[in-house]
């Protein structure tokens, strides 16, 4: 199935096309005719078409349909993946963080465009790779209601919400209530591993499992009050949130002819709450204020009884602060912008039964940073400078790091439809919360996982050169990107009386990859009919205290986007991502989905995704361990993912509803327990 879905879309997309007469677009940085995808220093507007807006029920739905580079959107499942190891992925509404609610709810016939960042500056913070920000109008009257229905036919997985937003003079007040559950069945699990003892002798363990299950239950709910004017919009935000994971992993294992049972369970609340500040002043200024308190409870308790009974509970609480504020001024012909980040967290995590201890964490992070952005005659360029401190204490151990971030991106138009672009950066990568605790876990009879306190953050050095081409019908991108990790936080097996230790060191290591990428996306009929390729080499240098270890990898995708009236049809494939990260060779699983979708009116429609069709039990991950003293093959199967259908019923009422302005809403909610776990 995988290979036909490549093959029709290759043939597509060598398909000609005739060019259409549309009217000239002009933005601040390039003029294209007729495009609907505009070239950016940091990355690219595309304004979807009046069908793709019309026929998706959801951002989720709009932003699949995009079929954005190096991202994967699952509109049965409402993810959002990066399909590389550069970062995350954040989405925002008119600048702000998106929750998931938000992107359900999202006002469809608001949206202006979007914007897609793959090469965001300072002014966003560390470890983001990509940016999808959706600019919508603001809401002036009316109100809007509706509901979305998402069950699959083929297993109990399903996701119900129920949404509603009014408008009245400057006020707006939503609320949203979100119900998600799966129960997944018939997971199969399978490790071959080699352990070498001090002796010389090498002991060999088979690991599997043919029923595991995998069971959740979560509720999200969202209160919302903006006030906005002309110029300045104040929101408040209140998020609540329960997550009910039991029996998350309960699976009888077989190890040989050797029977063990592995459970675990585990529970989380949070509530939050946002408030968000921006007012514009004369001569094009503008300041931006945000703060965000979170509050986490987490209790769980896990069960691995190979080799001998080892149980062990954990109840953790964790209270966060986040704030920033940003002064901004558009001037001509380049934009100023500074301002500061301010983060500050404290996780009491209490282990108790084979595994006893309290682990307490401090951790605080002040970032500033600076930006200049503009264009001198047909040079566009973006410049910048972050300077954080991160402060780290748990027990005696103590960290107290300064770090800067130098970053610049020009670019320069070679012809009206061929634009280069060239990025260096050196940032900082730092370590989960989790990873750098005092707490030793048991993950078998032969491993634990071992804490490392004194992990500090590293540098991260990054060239990028990208070649972009754009017509009315057609858009291009080649683009080459080199990676350095000096120092980097890697991990290393310890090997001490016949155990082995997995732990995460810096020491002498080094963490480099290398990539070609192209991206192509073709509008083989005008509005009617979408194709889209992609794909590139990446090579993977990993350089540790005592090995060596180089891997290269194709990773790619396309898709087929077909608008029928009120039919839409589309089609999509990827072969996953591949990676070699330090001992750890990873496959993550190649995905294929077909959808349909049928709008019955403006305030109804459904839709019909198919999730892996063909495949009875598809690859859900990889893993190769490669380590001098630890080597594994590990695999997992999921029947329930293998020929999945899923149905969609979308309905919407609204009334009077005049749009001017920008919406803003925000969400930057904590997510991090510090919790280390199996």
């Amino acid at each position: 199935m995988k290979r036909l879905l490549f093959c029709l879309l290759a043939v597509c997309a060598l398909t000609s096309a005739a060019q259409d007469t549309e009217k000239t677009v002009t933005l601040d940085e390039v003029t294209v005719k007729g495009a609907r995808t505009i070239q950016k220093v940091d990355g690219q507007w595309i304004y979807p078409a009046k069908q793709q807006i019309e026929n998706s029920a959801n951002a989720y739905s709009l932003l699949a349909k995009l079929t954005l580079p190096h991202i994967r959107v699952d509109e049965a499942m409402n993810s959002i993946t990066a399909l590389t190891n550069l970062g995350t992925v954040q989405v925002r509404i008119n600048d702000i963080i998106a929750s998931r609610e938000d992107l359900q709810t999202l006002d469809m016939q608001g949206i202006d465009h979007i914007e897609f960042v793959d090469n965001p500056g300072v002014r966003y913070g560390e470890g983001i790779a990509y940016i999808i920000n959706i600019k919508v109008k603001k809401p002036m009257s009316g109100y809007v209601f509706g509901t979305q229905l998402t069950n699959s036919l083929t297993t109990v997985n399903g996701n119900e919400s129920l949404f509603g937003k009014i408008n009245h003079g400057r006020s707006e007040f939503a609320l949203s209530y979100d119900f998600d559950y799966h129960n997944f069945k018939g997971a199969e699990y399978d490790e071959q591993a080699s352990y070498e003892l001090e002796s010389g002798d090498i002991a060999s363990i088979h690991r599997y499992s043919l029923n595991k299950q995998s069971k959740n239950i979560s509720h999200n709910a969202q209160l919302t009050y903006s006030l906005s004017d002309s110029n300045y919009v104040f929101q408040a935000k209140f998020l609540g949130s329960s997550d009910i994971q039991p029996q998350r992993s309960n699976a009888k294992m077989m190890i040989n002819v050797i029977s063990y049972d592995e459970l675990s369970s585990s529970c989380s609340t949070s509530p939050s709450l946002d408030l968000y500040y921006h007012q514009d002043f004369r001569r094009h200024q503008s300041l931006t204020a945000n703060v965000v308190g979170t509050y986490i409870k987490t209790t769980g308790d896990t069960e691995n009884n190979e080799g001998s009974a080892y149980r062990y509970d954990i109840n953790g609480r964790t209270y966060s602060l986040w704030s920033e504020a940003v002064y901004e001024n558009q001037l001509k012909p380049f934009t100023i912008s500074v301002g500061a980040q301010y983060g500050q967290r404290y996780s009491h995590n209490r282990y108790q039964g084979d595994v006893d201890a309290t682990n307490d964490m401090h951790t605080s992070n002040l970032y500033l940073f600076s930006q200049l952005r503009g264009h001198l005659g047909k040079f566009s360029f973006m410049g910048g400078l972050g300077t954080s401190r991160r402060y780290y204490r748990q027990g005696d151990a103590t960290q107290d790091y300064w770090f800067f971030r130098p970053k610049f991106t020009v670019s320069y138009p070679l012809t009206n439809r061929l634009k280069m672009k060239y990025d260096f950066e050196i940032s900082q990568h730092t370590s989960q919360i989790a990873l750098v605790s005092n707490v030793s876990i048991k993950q078998n009879a032969m491993e634990t996982i071992l804490g490392n306190p004194d992990i500090h953050p590293n540098r991260v050095i990054s060239h990028q050169l990208k070649l972009s081409y754009s017509t009315s019908r057609f858009t291009s991108e080649l683009q080459g990107y080199y990676r350095l990790n000096p120092h980097c936080n890697m991990e290393k097996y310890i090997r001490q009386d016949g155990h082995f230790y997995q732990t995460q060191t810096n020491a002498d290591n080094e963490c480099n990859f290398f990539y070609i990428n192209t991206y192509n996306q073709w509008d083989i009929i005008s509005e009617k009919l979408t194709a889209t390729v992609y794909g590139g080499i990446y090579r993977f240098f990993n350089f540790g205290e005592d090995y060596t270890h180089t891997y290269t990898s194709f990773n790619g995708g396309c898709s087929l986007q077909a608008y029928l009236g009120r039919w839409t049809l589309g089609a999509y494939a990827d072969n996953g991502w591949n990676f070699m990260e330090g001992e750890h060779r990873g496959h993550q699983a190649p995905a294929w989905y077909i959808t349909c979708n049928y709008r019955l009116n403006d305030a109804f429609s459904i839709s019909l995704y198919a999730q892996h069709p063909l495949s009875q039990h598809p690859l859900t991950n990889k893993t190769e361990v490669v380590s001098r003293y630890v080597q594994k093959e590990i695999s997992q199967h999921s029947r329930d993912y293998g020929n999945m259908f899923t149905l969609k019923l979308s309905y919407r009422f609204d009334h009077g509803r005049k749009y001017r302005d920008i919406q803003r809403s925000m969400n930057h909610s904590d997510k991090e327990t510090g919790i280390l776990s199996k």
